[in-house]
């Protein structure tokens, strides 16, 4: 019997509650009739994927420049240009992918695409923050239409036998995406400013739509009505829940703003299993993530972008304050990642076929965990080619883990419900890289403080600096000590001590970050089914 479907008998055989029955569905569903070209419609939905993934960790090196440029942003409103797209973009996932099943993936894509453009030429034109907001948050609403119909379309496109690989694909570059953001933000950044960054996302996301239009099909529609109710309760107990994450390490976790975030979430969450329970055609029925194998991927791609995510947050602080490197070198160190994460995703789903899935996810994580451990030793005297090894580690387990997770989420669902298989899948990997920030950022700004110089802490009473380009800044404003290759007047002695509280808690920030990790791959082997063994069928 096959694996995927195991996963739909299981399902088949869950609990009816009030009237509820799972749909009956066939095993190994082929894809609908279509002269598309699979090859050529894998491509295109990856280069989509690209571009919504790598907006994600583009802005964070376009962030110095914003600061200094005309809109004038305080800290929080900085903070929010950030962050807006990353919690609408994750919010909108499921519900996204139930609009696509509902009313055509390929609409939904081509409709993404254009309003994707349009949302940065709103925040490329933005004269002041508010308008910036705005385009941000018009991004992020199409960038989850846009990733959960690409997955849909190709698991529909592609045949049963090629479909695993095509799915392996596209989880790959979920990860490629965030480095190629790295490396692209680095250099709109450098050539121009941060308008061109913005601006550039216009004729991507045009020449996308292009191409999408005229190579993808239109597959068949989920009749079933969409459950409005459903969407706007989970989409708020999801804005509660990112809101709390993000805002945590700034205001503090257990100030009220973060501890009503939380509550409203868990509290809102709870409301929509129940009502989700009770409903005969749910946005999401929470009973599939009784499929060890679902469960199980969920939380290996949640953690895996955790860890991930709080590498990408220090590792283009790390280059240029700890290594001294130019923005645009900063954002093409980390290329390697990209080339390292497409050549192991190719061996993956063979090797999981050999050995097992569990096996294969264990080995993933184990990987991860022994980059961000080795990486958890770098100073700013690490040679550059030992950096780059440690880097390729954790890139190696993010190849091995990406395809095997993803396609343990989709062969969980009938195709009927492709989009919102994707929507799991996406939303847990932005669930995982929000929390992997926050972990790594609130052990990096305590350890970080405490070991700042005194000169920083004077005059008595001022705040200290969260930042390390606070930090230079406040020792600039003092007028001492000559200028430096970091392009501050910050005295030699106290530059190096800033830059040495910043390593000590990058450092102490990634071990943290490796051990959540670890404790993590426990649970998603533990629940990981054996290569050979069945789901259990419940009745």
């Amino acid at each position: 019997m096959s694996e995927a479907f195991q996963a739909a008998s299981t399902a088949q055989a869950l609990p009816v509650a009030h009237g509820y029955r799972q749909p009956v569905r066939a095993p190994g569903p082929a894809p609908y009739p279509s002269a598309a070209n699979p090859n050529v419609v894998l491509a295109v939905m990856s280069a989509c994927v690209v571009l919504v993934v790598g907006m994600v960790a583009a802005v964070n090196l376009a962030v110095p420049d914003i600061a200094a440029g005309g809109l004038h942003p305080s800290a929080a409103a900085l903070l929010w240009i950030v962050d807006t797209y990353v919690i609408v973009f994750a919010c909108l996932l499921i519900p996204a992918g139930a609009v696509g099943d509902r009313f055509g993936r390929r609409g939904t894509l081509l409709v993404g695409l254009a309003v994707f453009a349009v949302g940065g030429a709103v925040s490329a034109c933005a004269p002041v923050v508010a308008v910036m907001l705005v385009g941000r948050a018009i991004t992020g609403a199409a960038a989850a239409c846009i990733l959960t119909s690409t997955l849909a379309l190709i698991i529909n496109v592609f045949p049963v036998e090629r479909r695993q690989a095509a799915v392996g694909t596209w989880a790959a570059m979920t990860g490629v995406g965030g480095v190629v953001g790295n490396a692209a933000g680095g250099l709109a950044v450098q050539l121009g400013s941060w308008r061109t960054l913005f601006a550039a996302v216009v004729p991507i996301a045009l020449i996308l739509l292009a191409l999408a239009a005229r190579t993808t099909p239109t597959p068949p529609r989920q009749p079933h009505p969409l459950d409005v109710a459903g969407t706007v309760g989970l989409t708020a107990s999801f804005l509660a829940l990112l809101y709390g994450i993000i805002e945590g390490p700034e205001r503090g976790w257990v100030t009220a703003p973060v501890l009503g975030a939380f509550a409203f979430a868990a509290a809102g969450l709870t409301a929509w299993t129940w009502y989700e329970l009770r409903r005969a055609h749910p946005l999401l029925d929470p009973r599939v993530f009784a499929i060890p194998r679902l469960r199980a991927a969920t939380l290996g791609m949640l953690v895996a972008f955790f860890g991930l995510y709080a590498l990408f947050y220090v590792n283009a602080q790390y280059l240029q304050y700890g290594k001294g490197y130019s923005v645009l070198v900063a954002g093409l160190g980390i290329v390697p990642m990209a080339v390292a994460m497409v050549i192991v995703a190719q061996v993956s789903v063979g090797l999981g076929d050999r050995i097992g899935h569990r096996a294969v996810a264990g080995l993933a994580l184990g990987s991860i965990v022994a980059g961000l451990l080795l990486l958890s030793t770098a100073t700013p005297d690490t040679p550059y080619r030992f950096y780059v090894i440690f880097l390729l580690i954790v890139a190696a387990g993010c190849g091995l883990a990406l395809p095997a997770l993803s396609n343990g989420i989709v062969h969980a669902l009938p195709p009927a419900q492709a989009g919102v298989a994707a929507g799991i899948n996406s939303t847990a990997r932005e669930l995982g890289s929000a929390l992997g920030v926050a972990a790594v950022g609130t052990v990096l700004v305590s350890r970080f403080t405490g070991q700042l110089p005194a000169v920083l802490r004077e005059p008595a009473g001022a705040d200290t600096p969260r930042t390390v380009s606070a930090a230079l800044a406040r020792l600039d404003a003092r007028g001492t000590g000559t200028r430096t290759g970091t392009g501050t007047g910050a005295p030699p002695d106290a530059h190096e001590a800033v830059v040495h509280a910043f390593t000590s808690g990058m450092d102490t920030g990634l071990r943290v970050v490796a051990v959540i990790v670890l404790v993590a791959a426990i649970a998603v082997v533990t629940w990981h089914p054996s290569r050979k063994a069945r789901e259990p069928v419940r009745r």
